[in-house]
């Protein structure tokens, strides 16, 4: 019989430490250890790895392919081993949650999903902010949002615990008629919005004039503006509304780049109401079939 290697949560929490607080001495302090101790647990999980999973280059450390690789590991170990934790622990859930959300995403689903965890747990006071997404991923490194769900360019980023891909589709008004070989008029977030930057890279792919007709920062200004014939945008299924209609590729309407969009999250800093909704969060994903586990990290660690 094959002996099997057993990889303790202390181990790998210290380890998701150091990556999401960016710092040996940080997660030290987060977890109450010394540098040199933290130093240690990072060599015993390299011993069990059976090679590096950091490298310092210059004065930055950097994840090795085997780090990357054990980084989406270990999050999903540490989600289930607190998952089980507080099943068990029958202290009542309370506290403040900041939750964020961008603005150019349809964000319908996610609020249902959280507001419905809170309705559960009447002790948990949540705090909601909407904005774009790097703004809502730099209040998180910058400890102002407990979770956040944003658009990000990478399979793997820092904080990233689950991500999906989400294809926009173009939608008009029922009865609107727009025809591209002339102009298309576009109802869309101020620039800095995904959405509206891969509608006018489809169009400028395509060839085909555009001009924007409508802006505004709320996805129900923007909803209403395609129902009155404003303009067509780009929308997901899950703020596609009754009245409106999907155009295809047979009116002349290029199809639009997919977009990823992550749960992220400083595992060490969540509370036991955090950690609770994050795996709620993750098992209303898992039901609809739209979320998957990052494969691969991508990011820089100092040490401090």
């Amino acid at each position: 019989m094959r002996s099997v290697v057993n990889y303790q949560t202390d181990l790998l929490r210290t380890f998701v430490s150091v990556v999401d607080l960016g710092a040996f001495t940080k997660a030290g302090d987060a977890l109450g250890r010394t540098q040199p101790a933290i130093s240690l647990q990072m060599k015993r999980l390299e011993e069990l790895v059976g090679a590096p999973i950091i490298k310092q280059v210059g004065r930055s450390l950097l994840l090795t392919s085997e780090g990357e690789m054990l980084l989406s590991y270990a999050r999903e170990i540490l989600r289930l081993n607190d998952e089980a934790a507080s099943y068990f622990n029958r202290s009542k859930i309370a506290g403040v949650l900041r939750v964020g959300l961008p603005n150019d995403y349809a964000v319908a689903f996610l609020q249902g999903v959280i507001t419905e965890y809170t309705r559960e747990h009447p002790d948990i006071a949540l705090e909601l902010y909407c904005g774009w997404s790097g703004e809502i991923l730099d209040r998180l490194r910058a400890d102002e949002l407990d979770l956040a769900v944003a658009m990000t360019d990478h399979e793997r980023a820092q904080y990233l615990s689950r991500s999906w891909i989400e294809r926009p589709v173009w939608a008009a008004a029922e009865t609107a008629v727009f025809d591209p070989t002339i102009s298309v008029p576009l109802a869309a977030h101020p620039e800095g919005c995904a959405y509206r930057a891969r509608m006018i890279q489809a169009l400028d792919t395509a060839r085909i004039r555009w001009r924007v007709s409508y802006t505004g920062p709320g996805i129900s200004g923007l909803q209403n503006a395609v129902m009155n014939g404003l303009g067509v945008s780009a929308l997901t299924r899950y703020t596609m509304l009754p009245g409106m209609r999907v155009l295809d590729p047979a009116e002349g309407f290029p199809p639009l780049a997919e977009i990823r969009v992550g749960l992220f999250y400083k595992h060490p800093r969540l509370s036991d109401a955090g950690i609770r909704l994050v795996n709620h969060i993750v098992a209303r994903l898992d039901e609809a079939g739209i979320s998957s586990v990052p494969g691969r990290a991508n990011v820089e660690l100092h040490r401090q």
